[in-house]
């Protein structure tokens, strides 16, 4: 099976700064993590496309990536950014489809999670930029931190013509016993018929009270502490709507590219065929609408 990485960013620091890396916990993460790198590691789990994600609220970080993607056989496609309040979206996403590597553009993403209106996603400037994702036939990642989980459902609901993928499960704090504040909000994102989520994220997650480790493997009892929000979620979006993402390079503060692979397979190790297919490869495809390889 062909196994699609739904969920990657790379970075180089002497290109771009990256400035959500000055948090003192990510000081692991003040390096140069390329393509390059990757590459190794995505093909030791047999993972033979990706998604490549963006990092920065920064114009000239999306044409980088398309054009990254026009290069690569790896990389099928890139969520970037554009100014979605801003009155030229619609402008701004035609421009970079007319980019080199355009064609790889397959979402838009802006890191709600920083915004302190836990109401961002409903402003009406940020609806009508949504409204012009959905117009130029785009997807839209949201990325943000379980305050802003409610403003996703009303946003959702008011752009039922536009596709939401949900990274992290909406980053939960993971803890000995679920927020159930998070889990009603996310249940209530997961009833709507325009959503989908990511694996991703809350893999590399260390169990409450240990540090992470680099080690490749991650055995299922290494996973018990993520699985109820996993089966919350396979609930909620079932196999069909729910995307394996490695979220490479952050997941490296914690574990290894091949440990993050090993408990998605622990957590989905009671799957069927199809719906293992469907999660590693089918719904990524479909969701992105993807030219994979054969």
């Amino acid at each position: 099976m062909a196994i699609v990485d739904a969920h990657h960013h790379v970075w180089d620091l002497s290109v771009r700064d990256q400035p959500f890396l000055d948090q003192p916990d990510l000081a692991p993460l003040r390096r140069n993590f390329l393509l390059s790198d990757l590459e190794p590691e995505a093909a030791a789990q047999g993972v033979t496309s990706t998604v490549l994600v963006q990092t920065v609220t920064e114009p000239g970080e999306t044409p980088e990536m398309l054009a990254l993607a026009a290069g690569s056989d790896l990389i099928a496609g890139v969520v970037g950014w554009v100014d979605l309040e801003a009155p030229g979206a619609a402008d701004a996403l035609g421009a970079l489809r007319e980019l080199a590597g355009g064609d790889f553009l397959v979402g838009i993403r802006h890191p709600v999670l920083v915004e302190p209106d836990p109401d961002w996603l409903i402003r009406p400037a940020v609806l009508r930029g949504l409204a012009d994702v959905a117009a130029a036939g785009l997807t839209y990642d949201v990325v943000l931190a379980p305050r802003h989980l409610r403003g996703a459902v009303a946003a959702a609901r008011a752009t039922p013509q536009l596709t939401f993928v949900l990274d992290h499960f909406g980053n939960p704090e993971i803890g000995t016993e679920v927020d159930e504040s998070w889990a009603g909000a996310f249940r209530a994102f997961a009833a709507l018929p325009n959503t989908v989520a990511k694996l991703s994220g809350i893999l590399g997650e260390p169990a409450p009270g240990r540090a992470g480790s680099a080690d490749t493997g991650r055995a299922p009892e290494q996973t018990a502490h993520i699985r109820p929000y996993y089966e919350i979620a396979l609930a909620g979006f079932g196999p069909d709507r729910l995307m394996f993402g490695s979220d490479w390079p952050v997941s490296t503060l914690a574990v290894g590219y091949g440990g993050v692979y090993a408990a998605a397979r622990s957590l989905t190790a009671d799957l069927s065929p199809a719906e293992k297919t469907a999660i590693f490869r089918d719904t990524a495809q479909r969701t992105y609408q993807l030219e994979l390889p054969r």
